[in-house]
């Protein structure tokens, strides 16, 4: 990671110059990438995210946007509290400490906040974890066994021994390959000291995704047999290690 900045009268960009010598503005407007013939998929939800074909390789843009009630009021805008505060900077600075730790996460390539008044909005640019499903898509496939389980406990047992605290660690986060299981989406997030409060709290928003996912639609005890007791026995394990 060779960190650059450049900023200009309306914001600044991020980038590893490792991954790519220069980055622009054009690089976060996924227009640019269609009209390159570059922009490979683009999906809404709460925010707006597009597979991209860089100069760096393959990658995913992601635009900032709130959820929840206050989205109709704040939409993708965020109150500017300092360039290093921003949602963008914070989590590409992030991501490059688990790229540092050897953590299987997204690896970070470019962020772009823009300034109005006293908002900004942001955008990131990751590299693209190929040929993966989320581990909700495993669970409505009918994939999710013991074996899975026990992957997803040791994940996120990884991360937890290396402090970092994931804001929303649910089961559209945890990415499925066939060769490793990732955590993405680390808005938010960040580094804390380890604590069995956050990281017991971290597990149960797990188990309430997988639930409300319909987990447990063979019955609560099937389910605590078969998937959460060695997710739990698998986290322990490596957490201890």
């Amino acid at each position: 990671m060779q960190e650059q900045l450049r900023e200009d009268a309306e914001g600044a960009i991020l980038f590893d110059a490792e991954a790519s010598p220069q980055v622009d503005a054009d690089w976060f407007v996924p227009e640019h990438w269609r009209e390159q013939g570059a922009l490979r998929s683009q999906a809404g939800g709460r925010g707006g995210v597009s597979v991209i074909a860089t100069p760096a390789g393959e990658c995913v843009l992601r635009h900032y946007r709130r959820g929840g009630m206050v989205a109709a009021l704040m939409g993708d805008r965020y109150l500017w509290r300092g360039a290093d505060a921003t949602r963008c900077f914070a989590e590409f600075r992030l991501l490059a400490e688990i790229a540092r730790l050897g953590l299987p996460g997204p690896v970070p390539v470019a962020a772009c906040y823009r300034r109005h008044g006293q908002y900004y909005r942001a955008d990131l640019i990751t590299r693209r974890i190929a040929d993966a499903q989320t581990l909700a898509e495993c669970l409505a496939a009918g994939k999710l066994d013991a074996e899975l389980a026990r992957e997803t406990g040791a994940l996120v047992a990884r991360f937890h021994r290396a402090g970092i605290w994931h804001a929303d660690l649910n089961a559209h986060n945890v990415l499925v390959t066939s060769s490793a299981l990732h955590l993405i989406d680390f808005d938010r997030g960040r580094l804390r000291v380890s604590a069995e409060g956050w990281r017991l709290a971290n597990l149960e928003r797990l188990h309430r995704s997988l639930l409300k996912l319909g987990a447990a639609a063979q019955g609560e005890e099937a389910f605590r047999e078969s998937i959460w007791t060695p997710l739990l026995d698998a986290y322990e394990a490596t957490f201890g290690a």
